[in-house]
Parts: structure tokens; sequence; C-alpha cells
């Protein structure tokens, strides 16, 4: 099997923008004082002998910005959904109103901002790091297929720089995720 820049470069190019998307889908359950469908979406409930996450049996509703309505397609699955929302690490108690869930969502503290910016922080240079990788690992594969000639040194350059840029690129947009995510936190 020969190895071809293009279509290597493409497959990098492909990975890359799933792990920003990745990402930003991950950013999403991370609490930031404000209501957001995204905090309880994903959250697994074991029903019907299967786990299921909320967004599948469940109708997510922000009422006001403290606050995250959950209401329940089949009514039997009320505590279910109760039990899945206080095992999670969301750290928040749910009020069963009848067929309905509501979460109301305290202010977060100076400090728990502090920490929930940290963890942004922490979350974003994880990804930095599997990118660097995928870099790391394509420019193996890269300069082997130069060494058994199957592409020119000209090719295996431009590919390095190729890859190189796209990571830079591709950097920019987690920091800008990260910047968006931290002022989000500390914003009041």
């Amino acid at each position: 099997m020969t190895f071809s820049t293009e279509t290597a470069f493409k497959e990098t190019k492909d990975k890359m923008a799933k792990a920003v998307a990745h990402l930003e889908e991950e950013m999403r359950g991370i609490r930031t004082g404000r209501a957001s469908p995204g905090l309880v979406e994903g959250i697994p409930v074991e029903v019907y002998a299967s786990h299921q996450p909320i967004k599948n049996v469940a109708q997510i509703a922000i009422p006001d910005a403290r606050t995250i309505s959950i209401k329940p397609f089949d009514t039997s699955i009320v505590k279910d959904i109760e039990r899945a929302i206080q095992a999670s690490s969301l750290g928040v108690n749910p009020s069963v109103d009848g067929k309905t869930i509501r979460i109301n969502l305290p202010p977060l503290s100076e400090d728990r901002r502090k920490q929930l910016v940290a963890h942004v922080k922490q979350i974003c240079e994880a990804q930095r790091v599997a990118l660097r990788n995928l870099r790391r690992d394509v420019l193996k594969h890269a300069e082997k297929a130069y060494a058994a000639h199957e592409i020119t040194e000209d090719a295996w350059k431009k590919f390095d720089k190729q890859v190189s840029d796209h990571l830079k690129e591709t950097e920019k947009k987690i920091d800008d995720v990260f910047k968006k995510k931290s002022e989000e936190v500390l914003t009041v």
C-alpha cells in the first residue's frame, strides 16, 4: 500500500475537525451559572432495560435562566430520571412536580467559577495533546514512506509543513473555545 500525502492530509484534517467538534460538545455539559439543555441531555438513564440519554426519553426546556424543566415522554420513568440526575456529576438535587422534573441551579461562587475555568483549561490541553499525537503519528507514516521511496523528499517536507500549519489553525480554534467558555463561566 503506497502512502498518499493528499489522502493522509484529508484524513488528518477530518480527525482534527472531529476533535474540535467533540471538545465543543463536551463544553456544552459544563455548568456556567446559566441553565442550558446541554447540562442534562447527555445524562444516561436506565430505562427499558438499556441506558438512554435524557434527551431521548424526555423533553428538556429552560423556563428561566436558573431552571431546567424535564418532562418525560413516558411518565412512568420520572423516578428513573430523577435518580440519574442525582447520580450525575451535576451536583444538584432535582424536584419532582407531578409529571415534570425541575432543576434549580444555584449561583456559582467565585471559587467554583475558578475551579470550572481550570477544569475547562485541562480539557482543552488534553485535546491539544491528542492533536499533537495525531500529527506525530501521521508524520511518522510519511517519514516511513519517504524512507521506502514511496514519496519524494519535497513531498515529505511539504506534507510536514501542511500538517503542522493545520495543527496551528486547529489549536487556535481550541484556544477560541477555551476563551469563550471561560468568559461564560466567569460572567456573573
